[in-house]
């Protein structure tokens, strides 16, 4: 059972198992057992893992608790700080204990537990939630690990977040995953739309989709000898694309091209605050390369 439970076990699963009062003095005389937390004992020597010390927090909490916050962040891999004490939600406030941060588990719902590890613990969504009213300042890189991760389910998260209004965390989590959220802009979309900013801003006429030095580019100015890439994450999410679209940045900086990378978000949010940075980023380029931009005479 130990074996199961990354080395520990409860005080009701030994009952179970046929323990005695006798057999737990022994058991813990002779180094068999060793108490973790209340109720709770590692086998054979000292809890040693992370993993142990959180299940045994959630067996300590009895029946229904779940490893939840920042602690149940850590384990679904959404941080890399493990806080203490470890945080348990619980269905009972009578199983409060000075040495775990017990959190009540009035508004969980049933799709909100699962078992990630071994470890009994707050779904995904309910973590994410959590750790958003516990944890804000780490809430953005969070949400990157998880979409990392492949953990990131949106439809899941919105479920969460038409049942939760109220409570805490609940306008931070939805503030910070709308950057995560699918762009309206297809990419033939967004191309059309970088094309309306520079013409309302009055801006040069880049060439569309040019090969230069080897390599694609979204837009292309040739005299200031300077790319925009137009990104919409779909684009560049593997490991083998992320690779790549260093190596090719590499490889323009060499043949004297500067490049810079326009998401959609961006573009649906601040087109007028683009259309600034590009009048500037083209300017400093030509004066970078000695082009003379004054009136003839």
């Amino acid at each position: 059972m130990a074996g199961e439970q990354h080395g520990v076990v409860s005080i009701w699963q030994l009952r179970e198992l046929g323990y005695s009062d006798g057999s737990l003095r022994h058991a813990l005389e002779t180094g068999t057992l060793h108490p973790v937390f209340h109720g709770v004992f590692a086998v054979g020597r000292p809890v040693a893992s992370r993993h142990g010390e959180c299940i045994a927090a959630v067996l300590s909490c009895g029946e229904g608790a779940l490893l939840s916050h920042r602690s149940a962040a850590w384990l679904w891999g959404l941080t890399s700080r493990f806080v203490r004490p470890v945080e348990v939600t619980a269905t009972s406030p009578r199983h409060t204990r000075s040495e775990i941060r017990v959190h009540s588990a009035v508004a969980l719902a049933p799709q909100d537990s699962t078992t990630h590890e071994g470890v009994p613990t707050t779904a995904m969504p309910r973590t994410s939630l959590d750790f958003a009213a516990s944890d804000p300042h780490y809430l953005g890189q969070a949400l990157d690990n998880a979409r990392r991760l492949g953990l990131l389910d949106l439809i899941a998260m919105d479920e969460l977040l038409s049942r939760s209004k109220g409570f805490r965390g609940v306008a931070r989590l939805r503030t910070a995953l709308e950057i995560h959220r699918p762009n309206a802009f297809t990419r033939s979309g967004l191309e059309r739309a970088f094309l309306k900013l520079v013409r309302d801003a009055k801006l040069p006429q880049p060439a569309m989709n040019l090969y230069v030095e080897g390599h694609g580019l979204d837009a292309y100015w040739s005299t200031e000898r300077f790319a925009v890439e137009l990104d919409t994450y779909d684009f560049h999410g593997s490991p083998r694309a992320f690779e790549q679209d260093r190596i090719r940045q590499e490889d323009l900086k060499l043949a004297g091209i500067e490049m810079v990378r326009i998401t959609g978000m961006r573009m649906d949010r601040e087109p007028n605050s683009i259309a600034i940075r590009l009048r500037r980023l083209l300017a400093q380029r030509r004066h970078d390369l000695g082009i003379d931009t004054s009136p003839p005479g």
